[in-house]
């Protein structure tokens, strides 16, 4: 019977070989015998007496091939701006997935590790349909420079930025998502020098990275801290200058040479420990300080890719965005970023809330048709995009009323909600509604206008009275088994991915009319369609052209749908109030940090608030 094949890559030069060797026999001593595995040895200069000492590892589980990947370098360069870095080895792992079509997927590994762990564990990670696996890069998270430089470069969180020294690659994904492509693009676009290919990947593999264990590649560098004893790790990774080879008494340089010294290589690393000069010692530390003034440098810049690449957008949103920041750092976590259109105050007269009237109700009917004609081109068009509804049976089980929470980040996000009722098979029977706010009533023009006024809305007025109405209305609503969605954060923040903190208002009504919040949090990630690509899809339908800007990605959603949080009989009116909006964040929060894989951090003056 044939053993499953787990392909692992290096990329090295001549001179890097001999730590290859180590890091290889690291994996061989570690590995499961149940597997083969094939070690591919991207090169194009190696020479056979150093080829030879990778041969010399090979065993009944373990072959090494070295393929000279210099003929796809020429035909490869013609597509490629002219630089001079192109020959660098890093590179080299772009190209694996297009290389060997073979395989659907692929372990990438640095030659500057010690493997403690089975590394056909890792390869038997269900990563998705994530480009890659891969770990934090922890001096990103760590290292305050490098975080900025992570975010206001490249574009992505400091806490979401990956170390390329071990991937997990999901070549069939790379494939039919045209990473290679991608990153020409980006080359000819713009010259990332702080990391470089780790860049560009982060880059591209924005919000498709499946989250490794980090012990997967654990980083061995001065002044980075882990919440495990590195000796428990799977992988060390000797990052940056903190090489075993060149200093004896650096973190986890006991590990290295304990496996260096089982190799036909211990005596050519020995010597270059004994050679390294204490002049080389302070190019060394010279070189790390130039790297973090680098990043720096790169921030700075009035050209900087994140720069260009604003200048390319909407402004509107540009400049939105950057208000969402001071409002988050100045902790106004409910206040209004983008201006509402005029309003005028609604009177308890013009409106029939329960849609009891024949003209009522005729409008509801004419607006759900244009409504649900709408969802459907949005989704059919990839406007509004809905990658997954996880926990659809939470609703789908309720027997009662329920108040619908939401986070609030854009115009749709309510149509996003409406898709994860329908799943939950709850229409007709139980109807779905949405509290708007008074404007959005009173103000919008043509067709989402209609929409705001007739399609099954609950609108705050400003005047007591109306707000009488509202306010039995939604009690009748609730009591009567349906389910009203309300956004306790208050505000819509675009595009804003954190859970903010959560007014009242909703958990009044669910404790005055003892039925269950149902939390809802919708996750998103960047998909590969730009905004402007997409607006002559929906010119039929008015859509505001700031809905769908210029330069931006549409947003993937994954809507999750919470466990029911029901009043406690135990607990007094406000209380339960209290109660019930702290475990609908704690709900968010959760799903937050899982689904992201990052600790919720406000970029507030003062974290107290």
């Amino acid at each position: 019977m044939n053993k499953q094949i787990v392909p692992v890559f290096f990329a090295v030069d001549d001179a890097f070989v001999k730590y290859t060797v180590v890091a290889l026999h690291s994996m061989i001593k570690n590995a499961s015998k149940d597997y083969d595995y094939q070690i591919k040895v991207l090169n194009t200069t190696i020479t056979e007496d150093m080829k030879e000492r990778l041969y010399e590892l090979q065993n009944e589980n373990f072959t090494v091939e070295f393929v000279d990947v210099s003929d796809y370098l020429k035909e490869f360069n013609k597509k490629l701006p002219l630089r001079h870095y192109y020959s660098k080895t890093t590179y080299y792992r772009f190209f694996i997935a297009e290389m060997f079509p073979e395989y659907d997927k692929a372990i990438y590994i640095d030659s500057d590790t010690i493997v403690l762990g089975d590394i056909s564990k890792l390869y038997m990670t269900d990563i998705g349909d994530s480009y890659v696996g891969a770990c934090h890069e922890q001096a990103m998270v760590q290292v305050d420079v490098y975080g900025t430089y992570c975010e206001e470069v490249v574009g992505v969180s400091r806490h979401n930025f990956f170390n390329a020294g071990l991937m997990l690659i999901n070549c069939k994904e790379f494939r039919e998502n045209k990473v290679l492509d991608k990153f020409i693009y980006h080359l000819g676009e713009y010259n990332f020098i702080v990391t470089q290919d780790e860049d560009y990947l982060n880059l591209i593999c924005k919000d498709h990275v499946y989250w490794l264990d980090q012990k997967w590649n654990t980083e061995l560098t001065d002044g980075l801290e882990y919440d495990y004893d590195y000796k428990d790790a799977y992988m060390l990774h000797f990052i940056m200058v903190n090489k075993p080879w060149h200093y004896i008494d650096c973190r986890g340089a006991d590990i290295y040479w304990a496996y260096a010294k089982e190799t036909s290589v211990y005596d050519a690393l020995n010597q270059e420990l004994n050679a390294y000069t204490d002049k080389q010692r302070i190019r060394d530390a010279e070189s790390a300080k130039n790297l973090a003034q680098m990043a720096a440098d790169e921030v700075a810049r009035d050209d900087n890719y994140q720069k260009q690449l604003d200048k390319k957008r909407s402004q509107y949103r540009v400049e939105l965005t950057k208000k969402i920041d001071k409002y988050e750092m100045e902790g106004r976590f409910d206040e209004d970023v983008e201006d509402d259109p005029p309003s005028r105050t609604i009177m308890p007269d013009e409106i029939d809330y329960l849609r009891r009237s024949l003209k009522a109700k005729i409008k509801t009917r004419i607006a759900h048709m244009k409504a649900k004609a709408f969802l459907k081109t949005i989704l059919e068009k990839k406007i509004m995009i809905i990658k997954d509804i996880k926990g659809a049976e939470n609703w789908q089980n309720l027997d009662c009323g329920a108040v619908i929470t939401c986070n609030h980040f854009n115009a749709f996000d309510s149509f996003a909600i409406q898709e994860a009722y329908h799943a939950a098979k709850k229409w007709p029977k139980k109807k779905f509604y949405r509290v708007i706010r008074e404007g959005n009533y009173t103000s919008f023009p043509g067709f989402f206008g209609e929409l705001m006024r007739h399609y099954y809305t609950l609108p705050l007025s400003s005047n007591l009275k109306t707000m009488v109405k509202f306010t039995e209305a939604t009690n009748t609503l609730l009591q009567q088994g349906n389910f009203v969605l309300f956004y306790p954060e208050q505000a819509m923040w675009w595009n804003y991915r954190k859970p903010r903190p959560l007014k009242p208002g909703a958990y009044k009504f669910a404790v005055k009319n003892n039925v269950p919040i149902l939390p809802c949090f919708i996750t998103m990630r960047d998909s590969d369609i730009l905004g402007e690509d997409l607006r002559k899809g929906i010119k039929d339908f008015d859509v505001p052209e700031s809905f769908v800007p210029d330069g931006y990605y549409v947003q993937e959603y994954t809507i999750h749908i919470g466990a029911p949080i029901y009043p406690k009989s135990e607990l007094s009116y406000k209380e339960n109030m209290r109660y019930m909006a702290k475990e609908n964040y704690r709900v968010w929060k959760e799903i937050y940090e899982k689904e992201y894989d990052m600790p919720l951090i406000y970029n507030t003056k003062n974290d107290e608030e």
